[in-house]
């Protein structure tokens, strides 16, 4: 019986190690694990290789980092939703007239009168046309440069759109009130002359400093950003997607429209929505081309238009402590809004995902 090695009546190993006699003669050459230095012998694997304090600590570390820069996110809302809330009070107060529905803006008075509706009305109805003008064309430059355009026109046309987005807002306000207000002006005559009927071209004038103006300068603005996000998306299409559109007899538009559009769509939903979050928050450029009138008018080419970030930079200076608190007040609403668009959007976002997930 010696072809097979006699194994250990030993109850820890329950009768089935190897003696020592048969491993030296069964493992030829091999010599056995050495202990460690206080006679244990390692686990099988190299799983007690290093202590597990040391194993742990740099995921630990990294761990609270991660979740210590999340909670400090939530920490500066609310401390920014404190400070607001708090400077905004008294003067809120002190105003004489219902702060949500009253047009005009009269905080420096003896007996104070103020509105945020005329503010909200001009920053919503200013940030939405840049939209509508400026994401049509967004989406179109991003199918072109991530379809259409060769590499050698697309990458320097795209280092071009990206340069926009570094152009300081001032830049585009001057631009806008002293070169861009003239052929503005021009077609504000045009679309009047043709489309009075409409009450977004109606009036008799002046035409000028409008919410077109600062309208098409927003566009201007916003559009790099849509742009450089929905490229970025949609270039990261699966090309299996799009090979196996062109396979079954596609032609390259029916191809965007069945497989890179309904990917992109997430992405495309954000980078609009980033668009939105910047033109309501515009200051300059629309304080240089919008009229300064506190009223609710959805005629877009006569003199006229105003924004809450515009107002604060204009009235900022000469404001006293009153109308500093109305102008913080003003800025709490500008910070709900922008809060809901973006919370808004998230769920947009989520809700698509969920449901391209579902589908897969």
């Amino acid at each position: 019986m010696g072809d097979y090695p006699s194994r250990s009546a030993s109850t820890e190993a329950g009768g089935s190690s190897v003696t020592a006699r048969h491993a030296r003669s069964a493992g030829g050459g091999l010599s056995p694990i050495p202990p460690d230095l206080d006679g244990r012998r390692p686990p099988l694997g190299g799983g007690g290789a290093l202590p597990s304090k040391a194993r742990f600590s740099m995921e630990t570390a990294f761990r609270g980092v991660s979740k210590s820069a999340g909670a400090m996110v939530l920490v500066i809302i609310v401390a920014i939703a404190i400070f607001l809330i708090s400077e905004a009070v008294p003067a809120l107060q002190a105003n004489t007239e219902n702060f949500f529905t009253y047009q005009a803006w009269f905080p420096n008075d003896a007996e104070p009168k103020f509105g945020i509706a005329a503010l909200a009305f001009g920053t919503l109805l200013t940030s939405i046309i840049a939209l509508i003008v400026a994401v049509p064309i967004a989406l179109g430059i991003a199918l072109f440069l991530s379809h259409y355009a060769p590499r050698r026109l697309a990458t320097p046309l795209g280092f071009v759109v990206d340069l926009l987005a570094a152009v300081p807002s001032v830049v585009f306000g001057l631009w806008g009130r002293d070169v861009f207000m003239v052929p503005v002006q021009e077609l504000s005559v045009w679309l009047n002359k043709y489309f009075s009927w409409l009450p977004l071209f109606g009036g008799d004038g002046p035409f000028g400093r409008s919410i077109l103006l600062g309208s098409l300068v927003l566009a201007i603005m916003v559009l790099p950003i849509v742009t450089s996000l929905s490229r970025e998306v949609f270039q990261q299409t699966p090309s299996m997607n799009e090979e196996a559109a062109l396979a079954l007899g596609a032609t390259k538009w029916e191809m965007i429209r069945t497989a890179v559009l309904p990917y992109g769509k997430p992405g495309v939903i954000a980078a609009v929505m980033l668009g939105l979050g910047r033109a309501l928050g515009e200051t300059i450029a629309l304080a240089m081309t919008l009229g300064i009138v506190f009223n609710i008018s959805f005629n877009i080419i006569e003199n006229g238009g105003n924004s809450i970030a515009a107002n604060i930079a204009n009235t900022f200076g000469e404001a006293n402590a009153t109308g500093r608190g109305a102008l913080i007040a003003s800025g709490l609403v500008l910070f709900a809004i922008t809060l809901v668009v973006n919370m808004a959007a998230r769920a947009i976002i989520y809700r698509r995902r969920e449901f391209r997930d579902s589908a897969a």
